[in-house]
């Protein structure tokens, strides 16, 4: 252990390297946002759930229009409509990280390597969009479902870690900087990789079928992208965390190599088997009682109880609206493939943008008001989407207003949410990861909250604009509990 504890720099803050291999990280692990769950896998998944397109004809343009009619999905002798199994495989993601996050982020703590969980996520969710190539038509659906679902849980879990190092690695008076300087970084990497595989589905491929292969090959790309951009930060990012003393003498599930030892000074393999379960049992039961207590914490602050619970509440409906955003391009407006990736990457762009007007505004009129404002947008956005109608001939251009509106508020509320709650924090905390965790299970729980609701109202209306006003209600409870949240005046907080 003390190899780890060796490991770890007196003087970690600021530093521009390991702040840009932090900020690296975004640039790497974005690609998943973007590629496999905004554009190009969704669309695809369309694709492969579609059975046919029927002619519908509009009286009032007098035109026709093609309306695509779905594969349904059995599921123990029952049949779901597939965008709504796509929303509850995200919930059950969601529900895994909220299951895991707690407990891994409570034993990195305790061992001191955080940066080795950030790791073993990050390969997960790589390798795991590279295995989304094997889903290739209906016979098949549920093994692009699982991949999906164990993507999602190596992003979503990374983020876990990653979210924890910045209070580590950067003062307050930095953090609004370098978060969205993340975020940029982000945005800025997917939309190369996505422009990419573009150009390899649009130009190079011929014919439908060719256009589905290299689809499948995007996804091999995404995965390598992400682990390959991810090694320029585990090679400069330290690892950091509260290194406990009394741990098993051989840690058998965390390091392959000690599986393959006899362990006969400690009594055999078994015996320290026997000794590790009894170690990762307790830390589950603390790391759960740790949650509870910090939470209960965190919410004594009137601070951190008001953002906390505007965090929840507008969280629910955000990421619950950027997961399904695609579907609803595709299955409400049934916008061509091409117009729906160009209005998404178009609104990347647009939050690269959002998220440094967002953190510059920020000092002028302070985090309250910037994080009010974009959920006001959010609630026009909402009720935008839902007064969409196909049969309307200029419903075309008002979904791309209503893209322009999010993509200016997508990644502008993300980078402030992230910095505000870093600044709450108390400064030069060991449980920085801890304190992260419980804002990750939070928003966790909104986003398995939000799925559920709009899948569930999906298979009940077969309409998912109805389930995107009914968004609207979260925004609003966020925005009215982040009103209650107090400036504080002194120095290093001042820009809240």
């Amino acid at each position: 252990m003390s190899e780890i504890e060796n490991q770890q720099p007196p003087n970690i803050k600021n530093n521009p390297r390991i702040m840009k291999a932090w900020a690296v990280y975004d640039w790497a692990n974005s690609v998943y946002s973007l590629v496999i769950t905004s554009t190009i896998f969704p669309i695809y998944y369309s694709i492969l759930t579609t059975a046919y397109e029927k002619k519908q004809y509009i009286a009032e343009t007098k035109s026709w229009i093609d309306v695509p009619v779905r594969h349904m999905i059995k599921i123990f002798g029952n049949e779901y409509q597939p965008d709504a199994v796509y929303g509850y495989s995200l919930t059950i993601s969601f529900f895994i990280v909220v299951l895991l996050s707690p407990f891994l982020s409570s034993l990195a703590d305790t061992i001191g390597n955080k940066k080795s969980f950030l790791q073993f996520f990050c390969y997960l969710g790589a390798t795991s969009c590279m295995g989304l190539a094997m889903f290739t038509g209906m016979h098949n659906v549920f093994l692009g479902l699982l991949f999906s679902i164990t993507a999602s849980v190596g992003f979503w879990g990374s983020l876990v870690f990653y979210n924890s190092f910045l209070p580590d690695i950067a003062t307050r008076d930095k953090q609004d900087a370098l978060s969205a300087k993340g975020y940029v970084y982000g945005y800025l990497g997917s939309v190369v990789l996505v422009v990419i595989c573009l150009v390899l589905i649009q130009v190079f491929a011929k014919g439908a079928a060719q256009q589905l292969l290299f689809t499948r090959i995007s996804f091999l790309l995404t995965g390598a992208w992400w682990f390959g951009f991810s090694q320029y930060t585990f090679k400069h990012l330290p690892q950091f965390g509260d290194v406990k003393e009394k741990l098993p003498k051989d840690l058998v599930l965390l390091n392959y190599k000690n599986i393959f030892k006899k362990h006969e000074e400690q009594g055999g393999f078994f015996e320290v088997l026997k000794d590790n379960m009894s170690f990762y049992k307790d830390i589950a039961k603390e790391s759960f009682h740790e949650l509870f207590k910090v939470g209960g914490v965190l919410f004594k602050d009137k601070n951190l109880k008001f953002f906390l619970s505007s965090f929840f509440f507008y969280s629910v409906g955000m990421q619950t609206i950027f997961l399904m955003a695609t579907l609803f391009g595709k299955s409400e407006i049934n916008l061509a493939q091409d117009k729906l990736i160009g209005t998404l990457l178009v609104i990347q762009i647009e939050a690269i943008i959002g998220a440094v007007i967002f953190s510059r505004l920020s000092r002028k009129i302070g985090n309250k008001n910037v994080i009010s404002i974009a959920i006001v947008l959010w609630i026009v956005a909402c009720l935008w989407a839902y007064f969409l109608n196909k049969e309307n001939p200029t419903v075309e251009y008002q979904f791309y207003g209503v893209a322009a509106v999010v993509g200016l508020v997508m990644g502008g509320l993300q980078a402030m949410s992230r910095s505000t709650y870093s600044k709450l924090l108390p400064e030069d905390s060991m449980e920085n990861t801890t304190y992260f965790s419980f804002y990750d299970v939070l928003e966790k729980i909104a986003i398995i909250i939000g799925t559920f609701i709009f899948a569930t109202l999906i298979e009940h209306f077969n309409n998912m604009r109805i389930a995107a006003l009914s968004m609207t209600l979260f925004f609003a409870t966020g925005l009215i509990l982040i009103r209650f949240l107090k400036v504080n005046m002194l120095k290093d907080r001042d820009t809240l």
